[in-house]
């Protein structure tokens, strides 16, 4: 049963972007709605990162000691100077486990 929802879920998915994509299909948005659209990707990114950086144990965690913090954070300020994706996943990796290591997690 398991495979079957991953395989309708993946259907949907793709039907759901080839929509959007397929430059043969005369469905378009207007700008409004492009413009909402734009804020969908930061907003699922944000409730997929969040949790993992700032809870532990079903608690919020902001302390110095939290390693996925600090690594969060120092990757957020190399992808703004830097603006590239491969140093700052690389980076951000490094430091993570780096981190991790230090503090015995």
């Amino acid at each position: 049963m398991i495979w079957f929802t991953i395989c309708l879920m993946s259907v949907i998915v793709f039907v759901s972007r080839y929509l959007f994509l397929a430059p043969k299909l005369p469905l378009k948005l207007n700008a409004e709605a492009q413009k909402i659209l734009s804020y969908s990707s930061p907003a699922v990114l944000t409730a997929i990162w969040a949790p993992i950086v700032l809870l532990h144990d079903d608690k919020l965690d902001i302390s110095i000691s939290n390693p996925y913090l600090i690594a969060a954070v120092i990757a957020a300020l190399v992808a703004w100077k830097t603006r590239n994706v491969l140093i700052t996943v690389v980076l951000g990796t490094v430091i993570f486990f780096s981190l991790m290591a230090f503090f015995g997690e």
